[in-house]
C-alpha cells in the first residue's frame, strides 16, 4: 500500500493506493502548530493499517508557513569579503516604479550578522585569493556570542568553483558542530549572485524548524508501527528522503501545491490529454498550472512575497511554474472603504472556518454563498448547518450595505471569486502565449470542481475533467510521483564556438553525481531517468528560454536542432524570434527521476448508464444568467461507468460538488473521473 499526505492550509488529507488498485481518502482538520497530529490523525481516521504501509508520501506547507510568518531561526551570513551587502541592495528593477516611497525587501539576515572573509575565486573558478581559515574561525565566534542558530555560507563565484565553501563549512563544523550550517553550492550552482546568497540563507533559516518537524512526524510515525519507506515533496514535482529533505527544506516550499500539478499530468496521460491547466481550489488559496506535451513546467525563478507592488525575495531551486491566489472556500467577502466587494485574499481558515462550519465565524465566505445560492447542501456538511446563521452573515456584512437580497449578494460573491480565478487562470495560458481552448481543465481541491465549469465557459476551454478523490487530489498526485532530483549548472557558451567535448563531458559529469546520490537511498543505476535541458537566450539577452535537449552524445547535427528549438519556443515565449542572431547556452539542467513501482489504478466494476439510481434529490440552484433553476442533485459513489448527465446538475461526493450549467453534459470514464463537454 502506498499512502500520501498534504498538509493544507484548511484541511489535511490523506490518500491510499493498495496493490490491488483500489483508491482510499480520507480529510482531517489541520492542526497548526503541531502539524504532525493532523497527520497521525487523518492516518487514525482513513483505517490504514500502518504493518501494510510500503511507501509513505508526505506533502506539508511548514516551510513556506516559516518562511511568510517569520518563524525560522536567527541565522548568520559568511560572505566573501566585500560583499556583505549583497541582499540588501537586491536588484534595483522594483516593481513598484512610480511609489516614491517604495522599500526594498528588508533581509532575512540584518546587517550585523552577516560577516566577511578573506577570499576570491574568479568567474573561471580560479583561485585568486586564498580563503583565511582565521577570517571564518573569527565570524564563527562572534556569530555564536550573538546566539544564531544557524550559518550560510555565500562565496563569490562558488557555482563554478566550490572548494572554498566546502572548506569554510569543515571549519565551522569542527569548531561549532551544533549549529545548522548551509554553503550556497549545496543548493544551487547557478550564476546571479544576490539570488544564490538570498536561496542559501532561506534554506538556512528554515533548517532546524524542518529538522524538528521531520523528526517529530518520523518520530510518531514510528510510534505506529509503521516501516515504510519514507519520502517528501518537492517543489520540483518529485520526492526526497526525509534526510535529505532535512538538509535542503528549501526544496520543500512548495511542497503541497506541486503535487496536485503533477498528478494533472499523469492523469491526462492516463485518459490521453497532453495539454492540461491544472486547477486547484482549496480553502485559502487558488492555484494554477500549465502542462503542455505532458511536461510540467519547472522554474528557477520562484520567489516568495512577489507581487505588483513587492519585490519579494527570490528562490533558486527547481519549482512548479504556478500562479497562487488568496481565493478559495474560506475567502472572506468584505466591502472597502469605496463601497465595493472583494473576496479575499483573507481566509477564515480552518479555525474559525466559514460561518457554515459553526465554529464561531461571523465574516461571509465563498463556501457560505454556495449554500444560500443552493449549490452546496446542508445535508453534505460534517456538522449542522445553520443557515440561519448563514444568511445573517451576509445580510449584515455585504446585502444590507449594497442595498441588494442575500441571494444576490452571495451570487455577487461567487462571481467574484470567479472573476479572481479567471485571472488566474489567463496568466499561465493566454499571457504565456497559450489558446485556452487547445487544452483540458482538470480541477481539483474541495472547491475546484464547484467553480470550474464557469470559468470553463469564459475561457472557451472545451473539456473539464474531475478526477476520483478530486478534493484530496494533491495527495493522489503524490502517489504517483517518482524520487526526483535537479542539478543545473551555469555554462555560459556561445553556440557557436561551443566544443562538443566539453558539453558531453559536463552532462556525464551531472549524470554520474546523479547516480551516486540515487545509490546511496538503494536505487540501482538502471532505475534512474533523465531528461536533459538547457537555458538559453540570444547573445546580449538577459533572460533564457528553457529548451529540452537529447540524451546521449550530441553531435554537430543535434547541435544544430537545438538552436531550431530554441527559435521556436523564443517565438512562443515573447512572439518574435531573430534567426541570425547568435545563440548562447547559460545553464545546463539535468533532471534525475528514480522511478518507483507503482500498483496500477483499478477500474471501476459498474458499468451501464444508470443515472437515476444515483439521483439524490431535485433542488433549486441560483446560477447566473439563467436565475433559478430546478436541478438534480447526484451522488458521485453511485455513478457508474457511462453514465451520462445533462446540466443543468450537481453532482455531490463527501467533501467536494461539481457544479454543471445547462448545456454541459457530464460521462464517467472507466476509473470514475467525470469527464464533462462545455460545449453548448
Amino acid at each position: 500500500m502506498r499512502v500520501a499526505t498534504d498538509i493544507g492550509g484548511t484541511f489535511t488529507d490523506l490518500v491510499y493506493l493498495d496493490q490491488n488498485g483500489k483508491i482510499g481518502h480520507a480529510k482531517s482538520d489541520t492542526t497548526p502548530p503541531h502539524f504532525e497530529k493532523g497527520v497521525l490523525g487523518v492516518l487514525e481516521k482513513s483505517g490504514v493499517s500502518y504493518e501494510e504501509v510500503d511507501s509513505f508520501i508526505h506533502g506539508s506547507t511548514v516551510i513556506i508557513n516559516a518562511l511568510t510568518e517569520r518563524k525560522g531561526v536567527k541565522t548568520g551570513l559568511i560572505t566573501t569579503k566585500g560583499f556583505r551587502d549583497v541582499l540588501e541592495i537586491a536588484r534595483g528593477n522594483r516593481p513598484d516604479l512610480f511609489n516614491i516611497r517604495y522599500q526594498k525587501p528588508v533581509p532575512f539576515v540584518p546587517r550585523y550578522l552577516r560577516l566577511e572573509v578573506d577570499e576570491r575565486i574568479n568567474y573561471k573558478g580560479k583561485v585568486i585569493s586564498a580563503l583565511s581559515s582565521e577570517n571564518v574561525k573569527a565570524a564563527v565566534e562572534q556569530l555564536r556570542k550573538e546566539g544564531v542558530e544557524a550559518i550560510a555560507v555565500s562565496f563569490l563565484h562558488a557555482y563554478t568553483n566550490p572548494e572554498h565553501e566546502k572548506a569554510a563549512v569543515a571549519i565551522i563544523r569542527e569548531i561549532w558542530p551544533e549549529v545548522a550550517v548551509t554553503a550556497s553550492h549545496e543548493v544551487t550552482k547557478e550564476w546571479r549572485e544576490y539570488e544564490r546568497t538570498s536561496t542559501t540563507v532561506l534554506n538556512s533559516y528554515v533548517k532546524p524548524i524542518a529538522a524538528t518537524y521531520i523528526d517529530k512526524l518520523d518520530k510518531q510515525l514510528n510510534g505506529t508501527g509503521m516501516r515504510a519507506n519514507q519520502y517528501i515533496m518537492q517543489s520540483n514535482s518529485g520526492t526526497t528522503t526525509f534526510a535529505q529533505a532535512k538538509d535542503t527544506p528549501i526544496h520543500m516550499v512548495e511542497s503541497g501545491p506541486v503535487a496536485g500539478i503533477f498528478g494533472a499530468a499523469i492523469l491526462g496521460k492516463m485518459l490521453g490529454e497532453e495539454n492540461i491547466i491544472a486547477f486547484d481550489i482549496g480553502g485559502t488559496t487558488a492555484k494554477c498550472s500549465l502542462v503542455e506535451s505532458g511536461e510540467v513546467k519547472v522554474t528557477t525563478d520562484y520567489k516568495i512575497e512577489h507581487d505588483e507592488r513587492n519585490a519579494g525575495y527570490p528562490i533558486k531551486v527547481p519549482v512548479v511554474d504556478i500562479v497562487e491566489i488568496g481565493n478559495g472556500g474560506g475567502s472572506i467577502a468584505w466591502i472597502d472603504e469605496a463601497g465595493s466587494m472583494k473576496v479575499g485574499p483573507q481566509s477564515a481558515g480552518a479555525m474559525p472556518g466559514p460561518v457554515a462550519y459553526g465554529r464561531g465565524g461571523v465574516n461571509p465566505t465563498t463556501t457560505d454563498a454556495n449554500l444560500v445560492t443552493g449549490r452546496l447542501s446542508p445535508k453534505n456538511f460534517q456538522n449542522d448547518v445553520d443557515m440561519m446563521a448563514v444568511r445573517s452573515a451576509i445580510q449584515e456584512k455585504i446585502s444590507s450595505r449594497l442595498d441588494v437580497s442575500v441571494e444576490e449578494a452571495s451570487l455577487g460573491i461567487i462571481r467574484i471569486a470567479n472573476s479572481n480565478m479567471l485571472n488566474a487562470l489567463k496568466l499561465v495560458s493566454v499571457r504565456k502565449g497559450y489558446d485556452p481552448r487547445e487544452f483540458s481543465l482538470v480541477a481539483f481541491g474541495g472547491g475546484g470542481p464547484m467553480h470550474a465549469l464557469a470559468l470553463a465557459r469564459e475561457l472557451g476551454v472545451k473539456k473539464v475533467i474531475i478526477p476520483v478523490a478530486s478534493s484530496v487530489f494533491s495527495a493522489w498526485g503524490m502517489l504517483m510521483t517518482d524520487l526526483r532530483h535537479d542539478y543545473i549548472q551555469t555554462f555560459i557558451r556561445s553556440m557557436n564556438e561551443l566544443h562538443l567535448h566539453d558539453w558531453n563531458n559536463q552532462w556525464t559529469s551531472m549524470e554520474e553525481e546523479a547516480r551516486g546520490q540515487y545509490e546511496q537511498v538503494g536505487i540501482e543505476a538502471d532505475k534512474v531517468v533523465f531528461a536533459r535541458f538547457v537555458d538559453m537566450r540570444y547573445v546580449g539577452q538577459e533572460h533564457t528560454v528553457k529548451v529540452p535537449v537529447p540524451s546521449g552524445v550530441l553531435d554537430q547535427n543535434q547541435a544544430e536542432e537545438v538552436i531550431r528549438r530554441f527559435h521556436f519556443l523564443h517565438e512562443q515565449h515573447y512572439s518574435y524570434q531573430l534567426a541570425n542572431a547568435q545563440t548562447e547556452i547559460v545553464n545546463l539542467h539535468l533532471t534525475a527521476l528514480g522511478a518507483v513501482q507503482k500498483p496500477e489504478i483499478a477500474k471501476l466494476t459498474r458499468t451501464g448508464n444508470d443515472t437515476q439510481k444515483s439521483l439524490k434529490e431535485i433542488r433549486p440552484v441560483l446560477y447566473e444568467g439563467f436565475g433559478w433553476l430546478d436541478t438534480n442533485v447526484y451522488d458521485r459513489e453511485e455513478l457508474s461507468a457511462g453514465s451520462v448527465i445533462q446540466g443543468p446538475a450537481i453532482v455531490e461526493e463527501s467533501s467536494s460538488s461539481t457544479v454543471m450549467y445547462p448545456g454541459q453534459t457530464l460521462t464517467v470514464d472507466e476509473y470514475g473521473n467525470l469527464i464533462i463537454n462545455t460545449e453548448v
